[in-house]
């Protein structure tokens, strides 16, 4: 990798544990989009950071599947799937009228994408390119 690729990785890992956090406040204060925004942007962006340490194309949010399906080939980890749609949902969520979001789910669901960005940060750490 070259330096400024090594530099943003640190900075995506960065960013997306920081809205993993803002995501938290957000919920605490019963901001459910904002939240649920929180969520869905700390995923997508951890999944950039692995997609730059590994040479892999992220492009657009629809790239988010790919890179978490090239991480579960990689490392046959199961929990990628569940947890892929629960990221998803949280970025459904944008759509949603206030009245039909529940934050016990959303809770929820931001802890999923807590463990989600747990699997995903050893392939910022270690790239696998050839």
């Amino acid at each position: 990798m070259t330096e400024a690729e090594i530099m943003n990785v640190i900075d995506y890992v960065a960013e997306s544990r920081e809205s993993l956090a803002r995501g938290r406040r957000h919920l605490a204060t019963g901001r459910l989009h904002r939240a649920s925004r929180r969520g869905w942007e700390a995923a997508a962006l951890m999944a950039r950071g692995v997609a730059v340490a590994q040479g892999w194309e992220y492009e657009h949010p629809d790239h988010f599947s790919v890179v978490l399906n090239q991480a579960w080939r990689l490392t046959g980890e199961d929990r990628l799937h569940g947890l892929r749609g629960i990221a998803n949902e949280l970025r459904s969520n944008y759509h949603r009228r206030k009245r039909h979001l529940n934050a016990d789910v959303i809770r929820e669901d931001i802890e999923s994408v807590a463990e989600l960005l747990e699997i995903l940060a050893p392939f910022a750490d270690s790239p696998e390119r050839g």
